[in-house]
């Protein structure tokens, strides 16, 4: 991924990096961060009060987007309404990589051909690119702020990190 390109945000990854103190990466991998209106009002207004819903909120360098109803709506069937906005957003900018975590919202993304990255995968670019000096750190506090990542995943990214 070069850093030209654009990252369509959703609220997990979000709040994971929020957690972790790890947000600022987003715009540092990504010339534009966009986050669909579902996805940032999940995030920063119904869990107002959840850790990283503050840290997400004041972020200058997310740009906040709507999305056509009549986009997302054939989505819904398959995904909630912040990963049917994003993977909407993703359909209409080719070359953007979907930020998402969700199982379902990643094999509906997957079908449809549209690039995605999980959290952990953009940790371990974040570290290929110099940006954090350790992957193992970062992991091991997604899993202490209780955000579940498979120990398989987890021992994968570390192989492949050479950690």
């Amino acid at each position: 991924m070069h850093s030209e390109e654009i990252i369509i945000a959703d609220s997990g990854p979000l709040i994971g990096l929020a957690r972790i103190g790890l947000l600022e990466l987003l715009p540092l991998l990504a010339k534009k961060v966009l986050v669909p209106r579902a996805v940032w009002m999940e995030v920063t207004h119904a869990r107002a009060a959840a850790p990283g819903a503050k840290e997400v909120a004041v972020q200058a360098w997310m740009e906040v987007e709507d999305v056509g109803a009549g986009t997302v709506e054939p989505l819904l069937l398959f995904v909630g309404q912040g990963e049917a906005e994003a993977i909407a957003m993703a359909q209409v900018r080719p070359g953007a990589v979907l930020l998402l975590d969700d199982l379902r919202a990643r094999k509906l993304a997957e079908r449809l051909g549209l690039r995605r990255l999980g959290t952990v995968a953009l940790l371990g670019l974040a570290k290929r690119r110099g940006l954090i000096a350790a992957l193992k750190p970062a992991l091991d506090a997604l899993v202490g702020h209780g955000i579940y990542l498979r120990r398989e995943l987890i021992d994968a990214a570390l192989r492949e990190a050479g950690e």
